[in-house]
């Protein structure tokens, strides 16, 4: 977790030096296209901010009131984020239309436009860094300040060639157009956190992959049960939440059938980091004659 904070700390750091770089391209230029690039390097600082204060307070361990612990917390980020880059997309839009309206001549487009250049090589390095620790801790504020960010990155390749078009052609209403295009992309990208997002609020499953793995590993790890069924499964940011019910022979001793739970959770904590699994031991006039088949 300590790990997982200074990534989300470095996220503020690079993100305000982006900032700064893309902010000179803009007083360079006067390109509304630059401007609309620094105004989203502005909702990067935001939400980096915002995942680090979610992914402190998802650290703290469960206590009275929160007895599943505060992992949600990490959700609450990314749906807070993606209200913030849908708010950026719609001041890119009125930058973009307010410079249709008054199109005017880039100044000093290729000192501009090397220097945003520097910025997006940043956050292309540092994207890259939140998408794969983010995947590999199963943190879901650094995966999405990652994607947010390669969405950044894209954006910023196609407007540094649309700029260099305008400054090449002359044809100056290319500048508000870039600018509107890198507002789609910024709304797209919006759109998609929040849907991931409000997924985890609602206690979406697990992916179809993983729910596979978890059925093979209780069949194989069951010896001695004769079915499970209503498997269900949910994720927490980095907990992955597994219960079912385990049906057993009615002459089965609790210590015997206690020895088999002990077993399938050891089995499912060696697959699945930080896995939680609650098991319902039934009889086998219980059977459903379904889901898991274990004997």
């Amino acid at each position: 977790m300590k790990r997982v904070q200074a990534i989300a700390l470095g996220s503020i750091v690079v993100g305000l030096v982006v900032l700064g770089l893309k902010y000179v391209a803009y007083y360079l230029t006067g390109s509304v296209a630059l401007l609309s690039d620094a105004i989203e390097s502005i909702v990067n600082v935001a939400t980096a901010i915002a995942a680090l204060i979610a992914i402190r307070f998802a650290a703290q361990p469960a206590d009275a009131d929160h007895p599943y612990g505060h992992h949600k917390a990490e959700y609450m980020s990314a749906v807070v984020e993606g209200v913030l880059i849908i708010i950026a997309a719609l001041a890119i839009f009125r930058e973009a239309y307010a410079a249709y309206l008054t199109p005017r001549l880039v100044d000093a487009p290729w000192a501009g436009l090397a220097v945003n250049g520097i910025a997006t090589a940043i956050n292309a390095g540092w994207s890259y860094l939140l998408i794969t620790q983010g995947r590999r801790r199963k943190s879901p504020a650094l995966l999405a300040d990652g994607r947010h960010l390669f969405t950044d990155v894209v954006s910023s390749a196609a407007m540094l060639v649309g700029v260099s078009l305008a400054a090449l052609t002359g044809y100056v209403v290319l500048d508000p157009i870039i600018a509107a295009l890198v507002g789609v992309n910024v709304l797209w990208a919006g759109y998609r956190v929040m849907k991931e997002s409000v997924g985890g609020l609602l206690d979406a499953a697990v992916p179809e992959g993983d729910l596979a793995r978890i059925r093979t590993i209780i069949a194989a790890n069951a010896d001695g049960a004769i079915e499970a069924h209503d498997l269900r499964t949910r994720h927490a940011g980095r907990r992955t939440f597994v219960d079912f019910h385990l049906v057993v022979k009615g002459s089965m001793s609790v210590t015997e059938a206690h020895d088999i739970c002990d077993r399938l959770e050891r089995a499912l904590k060696a697959e699945i980091e930080d896995a939680l699994i609650s098991i319902h031991v039934e009889p086998d006039e219980k059977a459903k004659h379904s889901g898991i088949v274990v004997l």
